[in-house]
């Protein structure tokens, strides 16, 4: 393919091989679907710091996507510190045929691709550089044989750093999700992915608050133990939609541990997804 050029010149001549003010048009940074995967809407899930529950929120979207009929995906880009696997109980290690890796299936049919997926010991560590960690997730967009994939929800790791940026350029998001925690650091946690979106022109369709409240077993008071009303004053001035807040369970975090979250009775995630769906498709 031909390299097109802008020029910027008030004298050309149209002889672009002798004007120094020709300039290439800009490359695209995308890399390439593997060539047997068919995936229609790729979502983002991100923060600006770590340890707020991007994982809980990728699988919870995902299981809601998949049990309203969506051929559904998840994409682990945490690669220092999967956790999707133990989330939906895979042990099992991805296999490979001539059309590329093969994704991990779950019960109900979630694809699932992580690093633990690779590792003869899911315990070990992963102790690679940067550029190391960031090619991984490429290959795995590239080599991962996803076949035909309505939603894909990329599990980010915290911060802005190489693999959200890897993510944001390599990979065509639709949108990215923010998750954040009630407490004061909502601000900063926000708006520093908030900003790196924009500085990327991905769309930010909302943000879901995890660790909202805890419920009374007893009498269903709701205690909110980190405050109210900081990720809504957030969302209000940055013109984004609250999407869900999600409370701490111990019913949920149990099935969490045990492998068993697609099990999840009560779905905390599903007007977040029925609202990302309802805006990416209108």
């Amino acid at each position: 393919m031909s390299e097109e050029r802008k020029c910027n010149s008030t004298s050309c001549n149209g002889d672009c091989s002798s004007c120094a003010s020709a300039q290439k048009a800009p490359e695209s940074l995308l890399a390439p679907l593997n060539e047997y995967s068919t995936v229609k809407k790729v979502i983002g899930v991100v923060s600006g710091k770590g340890g707020v529950g991007k994982s809980l929120v990728t699988a919870g979207l995902a299981v809601s996507m998949n049990r309203a009929g969506y051929s559904t995906a998840i994409l682990d880009a945490d690669i220092t510190g999967p956790s999707i696997p133990k989330m939906f109980g895979i042990n099992s290690r991805a296999m490979q045929d001539e059309t590329g890796i093969l994704p991990a299936v779950t019960e109900n049919g979630i694809k699932m691709m992580s690093v633990n997926l690779l590792l003869e010991d899911a315990e070990s560590p992963v102790v690679w550089r940067g550029p190391v960690i960031a090619g991984a997730v490429k290959q795995f967009w590239s080599e991962v044989n996803w076949a035909d994939t309505d939603y894909m929800f990329i599990d980010c790791p915290p911060g802005t750093g190489d693999v959200p940026l890897t993510v944001f350029q390599s990979i065509p998001l639709d949108g990215i999700v923010i998750v954040t925690s009630p407490q004061d650091l909502v601000s900063m946690i926000v708006k520093k992915a908030y900003n790196m979106a924009k500085l990327m022109n991905i769309p930010v369709l909302g943000i879901v608050e995890n660790m909202s409240y805890v419920k009374c077993p007893d009498c269903g008071k709701e205690f909110h133990i980190f405050g109210t009303g900081k990720t809504e004053n957030v969302a209000d001035e940055l013109d984004l939609p609250l999407l869900a807040r999600i409370p701490i369970d111990t019913d949920m975090a149990s099935l969490v541990d045990n492998g068993m979250f697609e099990k999840l009775q009560n779905n905390y995630f599903k007007d977040a997804a029925a609202y990302i769906d309802a805006k990416i498709n209108k």
